[in-house]
């Protein structure tokens, strides 16, 4: 027995009737208050669904305004065999020992190793746009070493990496120059022309510069592989040591200049 509206204030039993008014005296004395509640229901979730929505859009416009390396950044490490790792295990090389100390300090980067033994800084200029297909967010350019030992003309030297830094410029990428000591067996005038190359170049594009690769390593048989010219892996590690604080710099700081040293 249930009821169902016929006409104005007249009421008809019907099953159905007797369900819904058996569920409205749950609620209240009448139908109004199931309508109510109902109503209250709708809105609690609309507001829910708004909230959620909102808090997605907010997150969304957060991360748009984030950098793109600000969840894992990307490093080009482009460079020769001092970057390549010659002579050493792939976990010894300067690119991965670096990865693991950047770690260590709670800076997770993943590191591109582009060092091609071999490589002049021409060789590196050819291969830049390559390199660059990557889209890293900086780059550690490490080229000049073979130039200095070949000696290859300081004038084209710098010339290469003056493209190399206006096209890595170009990208958006953000770049740690790393510069290298002309061998003194070429004679003064060439040391002299050839070691101002970085810090002109670094003042140029306003880049930071680690101002010597084998910084404390050089010329030290305990650091260096038999041909006396490439580290160790404890040499590897002793550079990675005095560089890590640069590159931690550069992603902290992108924006910072050659001027001062980090730390």
């Amino acid at each position: 027995m249930a009821y169902r509206s016929e006409g104005a204030g007249s009421i008809i039993a019907t099953p159905r009737g007797a369900a819904r008014l058996r569920q409205s005296r749950r609620y209240g004395n009448g139908a109004g208050d199931v309508n109510a509640h109902v109503a209250r229901r709708t809105v609690r979730l609309r507001l829910s669904f708004m909230a959620r929505g909102l808090g997605a859009l907010l997150c969304l416009l957060t991360l748009a305004g984030m950098p793109a390396w600000a969840a894992m950044p990307r490093i080009l490490a482009l460079g020769d065999s001092l970057t390549a790792g010659y002579g050493l295990l792939p976990e010894e090389a300067f690119p991965t020992q670096l990865r693991k100390k950047l770690a260590a300090a709670g800076v997770k980067a993943e590191i591109i190793n582009g060092g091609v033994s071999g490589d002049t800084t021409a060789g590196g200029l050819a291969r830049l746009d390559w390199a660059l297909a990557d889209k890293p967010d900086f780059v550690l350019v490490e080229l000049g070493a073979n130039d200095a030992l070949r000696g290859i003309d300081p004038k084209v030297t710098r010339d290469n990496l003056d493209k190399i830094l206006a096209r890595i410029a170009a990208s958006d990428a953000k770049t740690l120059l790393i510069g290298f000591m002309a061998p003194l067996n070429w004679g003064d005038d060439y040391a002299a022309a050839f070691n101002a190359i970085y810090p002109e170049l670094a003042a140029k594009y306003h880049v930071p510069l680690y101002p010597f690769f084998l910084d404390g390593v050089v010329l030290d048989p305990a650091l260096n592989q038999p041909d006396g010219l490439h580290p160790n892996r404890q040499g590897v590690r002793i550079i990675v040591d005095r560089i890590a604080p640069y590159v931690e710099r550069l992603i902290s700081d992108p924006h910072a200049g050659s001027a001062g040293s980090p730390g």
